[in-house]
């Protein structure tokens, strides 16, 4: 791979997940022959395939979270930056930020996804979506908040009715999983704390546009999730198109529900990552070779959400972890190769199967023709999820706070965090005020 006396090549990593973050690991590992440079605007990797469990008050952030400085510290030649990317200069190779300018000998962009409400964005503040762990905090807020606001009032009113529904719009993995835990979660741990809520008056409402839940899942899982889904007191609404969000509910063609808690997960879109100038595909995806490199710029490689590559027949490949996983090693390894004079070779995605958890004990797993659900499909779903998270400690910690969950019906992350931290927010106001008249 070279002399030891050349200048080293210069890999910049631009995302801290799943694709970035396995990136980083094998780059890591090359000594002195790579300078690898990680970008981020957060300083942490979140392990999102349980980011619901922090939703629904089971784990508390720290849990599925870890700094991305201490996952790669131990790479002498890597070195971590907070901050945002702004442009990209591909022609120069170089990429321009809030930490100033950094050129490049390879690229890797990873921004990840957002949230897609299809043209009606204006509906985030009253159905959040579930990417970060702001947007978890959020919903465990609003979701605990109804309970305590219902508990405070009359039985049998209009009010403690709209409270104790909750909506949720997609019928993936996601908003199965949240659905899911929001009705074990009122017939189990909260019917035990509150005075007054009977949790068999709580409704937990999924509502699906397509003809089934889990359309990725053989029909036969499917059903056993609905079914699921049932005994825990929610309901299933397919081939319902939900056509208004606002503060008090939702409207689904001509029927109004009314709830005071909205969740979104019907779609799902890449990153507003536009500092790079690319041609995209209408959820916003980069479109990349066989090799995930950028046309023209063989130097640049976009990986996980952000990239839009194509398997054998065709289809771009879903936005799921396993993808970005496999798509960020194979990037590092073809950056390998290639600085061995070897060919780059096409990324190929090995699907291992897919699960999905519908509450305790409650399960379903495909791994091709292998199909199951029930309890030992939950145990598969939380030794395969453990075995993924990130850092011993936390391994250690969710397998301990699980299994002291199941035992006892419990939740040990149930606090409603208020965003307004200041005690004399009034005096901040008048001191921004005083400062913009001095300004003047």
């Amino acid at each position: 791979m070279g002399s030891s006396s050349a200048k080293p090549k210069r890999v910049v990593i631009v995302g801290g997940g799943f694709a970035g973050l396995n990136a980083a690991k094998i780059l890591g590992r090359h000594g002195t022959e790579l300078e690898v440079v990680v970008i981020d605007r957060r300083n942490h990797h979140l392990f999102q395939p349980l980011l619901y469990q922090v939703a629904m008050a089971g784990l508390s952030p720290a849990d599925i979270a870890a700094p991305i400085r201490g996952l790669l510290s131990d790479y002498r030649n890597t070195t971590v930056i907070q901050g945002e990317v702004r442009r990209v200069d591909a022609d120069a190779k170089q990429i321009h930020g809030d930490f100033g300018e950094l050129s490049y000998d390879y690229l890797l962009l990873a921004a990840g996804a957002m949230h897609a409400y299809f043209g009606h964005e204006d509906w985030e503040p009253h159905a959040p979506g579930l990417k970060t762990v702001e947007q978890a905090t959020e919903i465990r807020r609003r979701v605990l908040t109804a309970f305590e606001q219902a508990e405070a009032h009359p039985a049998h009113t209009a009010d403690r009715k709209r409270l104790l529904t909750f909506v949720i719009v997609g019928g993936g993995p996601t908003g199965v999983e949240l659905a899911g835990a929001i009705g074990e979660m009122s017939r189990t741990t909260l019917a035990k704390d509150f005075r007054n809520i009977d949790p068999k008056l709580t409704r937990v409402i999924l509502i699906e546009a397509g003809p089934r839940i889990m359309a990725s899942f053989h029909e036969k899982l499917a059903s056993r999730a609905t079914r699921d889904l049932e005994s825990l007191g929610v309901q299933v609404w397919t081939n319902s198109l939900v056509t208004k969000v606002d503060a008090s509910g939702v409207e689904v063609g001509g029927e109004r529900i009314e709830a005071a808690t909205v969740l979104w997960a019907a779609g799902v879109r890449a990153a507003e990552f536009e500092a790079l100038d690319a041609e995209r595909d209408r959820q916003n995806r980069v479109h990349v070779g066989a090799d995930l490199s950028l046309k023209g710029h063989p130097e640049v490689f976009v990986a996980g959400d952000l990239a839009h590559a194509v398997d054998a027949q065709g289809q771009p490949y879903p936005g799921l972890a396993p993808v970005a996983m496999q798509q960020g090693r194979f990037v590092a390894r073809a950056i390998l190769r290639e600085l061995a004079g070897e060919s780059r070779g096409s990324f190929e995605y090995v699907d291992k199967g897919q699960m999905a958890t519908i509450g305790r004990g409650r399960a379903i797993v495909e791994a091709g023709k292998v199909r199951f659900a029930g309890m030992l499909a939950w145990w598969t779903w939380l030794l395969v999820h453990i075995y993924y998270l990130t850092g011993f400690r936390n391994r250690v910690l969710v397998l301990i706070q699980w299994g002291w969950s199941y035992l006892t019906f419990s939740r040990g992350a149930r606090l409603i965090v208020a965003k307004q931290w200041r005690s004399y927010p009034q005096l901040g106001a008048a001191d921004e005020s005083a400062g913009e008249h001095a300004a003047e």
